[in-house]
């Protein structure tokens, strides 16, 4: 994958709304997955019953992660696995690149992970010589169009099926099995030439890497849900399985599956239960891979879980509910996010992993009505609208002094002049009397303003201002006594 630059989220948005057929597919994509999601939703008398005892069991495991994670480490060592702890992303890929070399292995399949991705694996592991095959139909059309994700659960929402066929066309020969010269962009064919181009890859390899849903910390298990299948190949084929899991994803029981396994499918898939559930301790004797990792990564969640009013945002199990929800989301699509965490839970989870030092990350907080639909949907009640407002808040604070912004001068010219009521009870008159001009016939009856000059010409840009009310509440007020005079 190439190096990319990101721009700001509004920059990027505003990129990403003049492409008509980028927001044709998602609105279609996430329309689709949003009623499928309703309908089973719906079928339960229990649903808030079941989002409340996932917030509980997700709170739990969060407020003493330190326990639970030793006892993760104590079980699944004890069942023949080799746990390694990763600070952060540099190490957590230099410990899969040594584990990959110790095989003599030049390639890997891959099993969709967003942790994988969070640290940059694949390019690491293209570094150091060894190629990376992403099995997950969406992720391999990413890969071969030398991509970007920008959806959690479906990666390449924003290509259709016309699109698709040409990138399996075009890029499947150059790096494996290609796709049959008569492809079409039927769904059925589509399917059969990725099924047909990964089954070598799965034969062939002797590594796998995976990412996990869950670690049960008083079994060692680890436990992938997918839909596909392609995930049991990679988990059961090779040799040697690395999974890459980060701190947060620990459970403190196996009972706790219950719940989970409720909440998860409905909100990312609209299914009543997921068709392929994969769970292991260890390895087995003769059956599956023989050497087991397990890479604990950090990569920025205690810091995230040291903010009492952020932590929250660990809770997250990658449903992407909140992404089928989100108008902002459905408008701008996951590449103006510049994360491979997009939407909504992206916007909060981003800046607390990689800090707010860059431009893109400062404007993550900022993308978002604050409607609150994510709320809504979210199987684990995060309140990411509020979590957004506390870092707004973060942002301000943390850009405090030096050159003012624009919006900052704006915001003090307000303060000043809502601190005295006489100076507000005179502007209130002059925008009083420039209505009156506005709404005259010499300015022809004018209701709205297209445009407003500079500097506030940045929030009419997008809206039409309303002309000033020729008299204010309290004009009003004073003029009739409260209204016992009209």
């Amino acid at each position: 994958m190439t190096e990319r630059i990101h721009p700001t989220f509004q920059a990027a948005a505003r990129a990403a709304l003049g492409d008509s057929v980028l927001r044709r597919n998602l609105a279609h994509a996430t329309g689709i997955i949003r009623d499928k999601r309703a309908r089973v939703v719906g079928e339960l008398d229990n649903w808030e019953e079941l989002r409340l005892a996932a917030e509980a069991i997700k709170d739990s495991a969060l407020h003493r992660l330190d326990e639970h994670l030793q006892s993760f480490e104590a079980k699944a060592t004890a069942a023949g696995a080799t746990v390694h702890w990763a600070r952060d992303a540099e190490e957590a890929n230099r410990i899969v690149v040594d584990l990959v070399r110790e095989q003599g292995a030049s390639e890997v399949v891959k099993v969709k992970s967003m942790a994988t991705q969070e640290i940059e694996l694949n390019e690491a592991l293209a570094a150091a010589g060894i190629a990376a095959w992403e099995t997950d139909l969406a992720e391999l059309i990413v890969q071969l169009g030398d991509d970007w994700p920008s959806h959690i659960l479906v990666p390449a929402i924003h290509r259709n099926r016309a699109e698709v066929r040409e990138i399996f066309l075009r890029e499947m020969g150059k790096v494996g099995r290609a796709a049959p010269e008569d492809l079409t962009d039927d769904p059925r064919r589509l399917a059969e030439a990725a099924r047909l181009h990964l089954r070598e890859k799965f034969l062939r390899a002797r590594v796998a890497v995976s990412g996990a849903n869950f670690a049960i910390a008083d079994t060692g298990s680890l436990v992938v849900v997918e839909s596909e299948g392609n995930g049991r190949m990679c988990l059961t084929l090779p040799d040697t399985l690395i999974s890459v899991v980060g701190i947060e994803k620990v459970l403190p029981s196996w009972r706790d599956l219950e719940v989970l396994l409720q909440v998860l499918p409905r909100s990312s898939t609209g299914e009543r239960e997921n068709p392929y559930t994969s769970i292991w301790t260890g390895p087995a004797g003769g059956d599956g891979p023989q050497n087991v990792h397990i890479v604990l990564l950090d990569n920025g969640r205690t810091q995230v879980l040291a903010d009492a009013k952020g932590r929250a945002a660990l809770r997250c199990i990658r449903c992407s509910a909140c992404l089928n929800v989100c108008p902002v989301y459905e408008r701008t699509g996951g590449h103006s996010y510049g994360s491979v965490y997009p939407g909504p839970i992206g916007a909060v989870l981003t800046p607390q992993l990689r800090g707010t030092a860059s431009d893109v990350d400062k404007s993550l907080p900022f993308a978002s009505s604050l409607c609150g639909a994510c709320f809504d949907v979210c199987p684990v009640r995060i309140d990411i609208p509020s979590m957004l407002v506390h870092l707004r808040t973060r942002v301000v604070d943390e850009n405090r002094g030096g050159v003012p912004s624009a919006e900052q001068l704006a915001m003090k010219a307000a303060g000043w002049v809502f601190a005295d009521h006489r100076r507000l009870e005179a502007v209130e008159k002059a925008a009083g009397a420039g209505g009156k001009a506005l709404r005259s016939n010499l300015f022809g009856g004018k209701q709205t303003l297209r445009s407003l000059p500079w500097p506030a010409g940045a929030w009419s840009g997008a809206r039409d201002a309303p002309v000033p009310p020729a008299e204010s509440f309290r004009a009003w007020w004073d003029r009739t006594d409260g209204g016992t005079r009209e």
